[in-house]
């Protein structure tokens, strides 16, 4: 490194080295075994060309990861409480690192990811979130050779997120907080610039305290560290309202097991289980900050699994106490407009009902025992889909409504002339025809809660002796009782009769009363079966059952 680069990296650190907070030696020890692993999986192979590098279990390599290893290696090196505390092992391992970053950056100072985004500043945005955090950690202990070897990477990338692009909601404030904490070691108004760019757009947060992305599990926990991030190193509180919006709303967007409600995602973690763990800084920060009880509550929660060294090491504000545990929201009906859905929560009981444009129209558990979807068809002209675009609270229950599904044949042309070989123009002439012979469906469903339940009355009518298949759709992993396998299909049970159970672990759903007029589940026109099994109530129109699906436990009390 040239004398120039080191007396920058000399600038940075302070005069008198940070005192480093207490930290609990739980995560300091979990921290460790961390460093295990990242030892073990570097590449040291000098002939590699991902020599300094990690590769992952399909032989890719993520300059991320590379960059991700510095919180790793350079807290374990400052920390007193780490037995790697002063071990130049770290410091070796850390220049491996760079010096395959220094390879992987590219002229513009972006990086790769190698499964989907090349020469990208959002990728980069990420991994200098990691990064820099390392080199904070590094210039408030005094380290300089530390600095030195972190800060040609940093200053390259910050050029690149000056002026670089995002083509996700969700990257600009990842962009924003990582400018933040570059700002943070080589201040400049290029940094702060190109940051009130971004926020000139606004947050983009909705009415029920989601952000566009609505991904529950991913997206959301990233946005709110990033906006902490930029709250606290810019030094601007009135960022921190977006966050405590969205962390208010998810406190009703958890199932009893606190496993955040996905089907409202527009990003691959829809429908997906999922965790809170990623909220971890986020709801730390706040509950310390407003002395937020129900925060410090999830904090608590995953303190064992989330806590990072290297986080709590920058952030020195979050070893303070927590403030006094307040319960979190578990009896409760309310209404999200803007998602248009409407969650009902009786302690284990979890349902999710959704409004519009989803043909899983209801979802609900108690305990480990899932019904990931309650979903119908009916084998109506390939169309019979069932998929509500009108729904209201009605005497006490929930009504989905589909507009009326019509179908019919054509009579030929009134003035006969040759008709092309073509399928679009096909369909489009086939508007001139006279119809003839029209069919016609109207479905609907009513979902009304009941105790440790709810109630379902599926309706299909107007055409007679249209097959309808009812599917209530359960989480992979449990055992399924009284159910006959569907012919042809996989996973597909038939309940014709009685009552099906299905237990996870401790917990059952009992599903019921059957129905078996038929065998033909998998209706023309219908939307793919879902992962998991599957048990069908299947009848012929005009078409009118009701069933129960109600949850017990072998928990203790």
């Amino acid at each position: 490194m040239r004398r120039r680069d080191l007396l920058a990296a000399a600038a940075a650190a302070p005069a008198v080295p940070a005192r480093i907070p207490a930290i609990d030696p739980a995560v300091t020890a979990r921290h460790d075994r961390a460093v295990e692993a990242y030892l073990k999986l570097q590449i040291t192979d000098t002939a590699s060309r991902w020599h300094g590098g990690f590769l992952d279990e399909y032989g890719l390599c993520y300059a991320g990861t590379a960059a991700g290893s510095w919180t790793i290696f350079v807290p374990a090196f400052l920390h007193p409480g780490s037995k790697f505390h002063k071990n130049v092992l770290m410091i070796d391992r850390l220049r491996l690192s760079a010096q395959h970053l220094a390879r992987m950056q590219n002229a513009e100072g972006n990086i790769d990811n190698p499964v989907t985004n090349f020469n990208s500043p959002a990728d980069l945005s990420f991994a200098v979130r990691g990064a820099a955090t390392a080199a904070v950690l590094a210039a408030r202990a005094g380290d300089r050779e530390l600095t030195a070897i972190m800060d040609p990477f940093l200053r390259r990338a910050g050029g690149a997120l000056a002026a670089g692009g995002v083509h996700t909601p969700n990257h600009r404030w990842v962009v924003c907080a990582a400018l933040a904490q570059l700002n943070e070691l080589f201040p400049s108004r290029t940094y702060t610039q190109r940051i009130d760019r971004w926020l000139a757009e606004g947050i983009d947060i909705d009415e029920d305290g989601q952000f566009t992305e609505r991904s529950t599990s991913q997206y959301n926990p990233i946005v709110d560290s990033a906006l902490v991030v930029m709250a606290a190193k810019l030094k601007r509180p009135e960022l921190l309202d977006a966050a405590r919006r969205n962390l208010a709303s998810m406190l009703y967007l958890m199932h009893g097991d606190l496993e955040p409600v996905t089907e409202i995602s527009r990003r691959q973690d829809r429908y997906q289980p999922g965790s809170m763990a990623g909220y971890w800084f986020a709801l730390r920060y706040l509950a310390t900050h407003d002395r937020n009880g129900q925060f410090a509550t999830l904090a608590r929660v995953y303190h064992e699994r989330s806590a990072s060294l290297a986080i709590l090491m920058e952030y020195p504000e979050l070893s303070a106490p927590l403030p006094a545990a307040a319960p979190l929201p578990d009896d409760y009906e309310r209404e999200f407009r803007t998602l248009a859905i409407t969650r009902i929560r009786r302690r284990s009981l979890s349902a999710t009902l959704f409004f519009g444009g989803n043909s899983r129209f209801l979802s609900v558990r108690g305990g480990e025992a899932v019904v990931t979807a309650v979903r119908f068809a009916s084998a109506f002209f390939g169309k019979g889909q069932f998929v509500p675009e009108r729904a209201e609270r009605k005497d006490g229950a929930y009504v989905f409504e589909q507009p009326e599904l019509v179908a019919a044949y054509y009579q030929p042309l009134e003035k006969a002339r040759p008709v092309p070989a073509d399928e679009e123009e096909w369909y489009r002439i086939r508007q001139e025809r006279k119809a003839t012979e029209v069919c016609r469906m109207v479905q609907s469903a009513e979902v009304r809660e009941i105790a440790n339940g709810l109630r379902v009355r599926v309706r299909s009518q107007g055409t007679d002796n249209v097959p309808v298949a009812v599917g209530v759709n359960l989480r992979e992993g449990g055992r399924l009782e009284n159910c006959t396998p569907a012919p042809n299909t996989p996973d597909v049970w038939l309940l014709a009769s009685g009552h099906a159970h299905y237990r996870m672990g401790a917990d059952t759903v009992r599903i019921g009363p059957g129905l078996g007029e038929h065998r033909y589940t998998q209706v023309r026109g219908a939307e793919a079966k879902i992962a998991g099994p599957a048990v069908y109530l299947c009848g012929f129109t005009p078409f009118d059952h009701t069933f129960e699906i109600v949850f017990s436990t072998n928990r203790e009390r």
